[in-house]
């Protein structure tokens, strides 16, 4: 019996439960039962409105990595570049760093945590 089967049965389902219900269910959402609290997380976050900038912020004191989709805040560019300054602004404060990963995505990291920027490959290792 796997590890679903045992969570479908302990959430009073009465068949087996695949890997795409266990990762998309509610129930699951927050909760990791084969690992440890860990001391900081890798998020994806939707940055929609400039609501959303304080919740990035305080994800980033928790040392929490993000990982920013900027899909919807394209359609509006202005605002797009307010957010981003004062994202910027605050990733500096606290010695963290930001960086496109592509057109639609943004990382940002706490502090005492750096972002490779060069797009060099990397050397072998040996």
């Amino acid at each position: 019996m796997s590890v679903f089967d045992k969570l479908g049965r302990s959430l009073g389902l009465g068949r087996e439960l695949s890997v795409e219900e266990y990762m998309t269910s509610e129930e699951m959402k927050d909760v990791d039962i084969l690992n440890e609290p860990a001391d900081f997380y890798i998020k994806p976050f939707a940055l929609v409105s400039e609501e959303d900038v304080p919740v990035l912020q305080t994800e980033l004191s928790k040392r929490n990595i993000m990982l920013v989709n900027i899909t919807e805040a394209l359609k509006r560019p202005n605002t797009l570049k307010g957010m981003i300054a004062a994202l910027k602004e605050y990733v500096i404060k606290i010695n963290g760093d930001i960086a496109q990963i592509d057109n639609d995505k943004i990382l940002i990291v706490p502090a005492r945590v750096k972002i490779v920027k060069s797009k060099k490959a990397p050397a072998p290792s040996r």
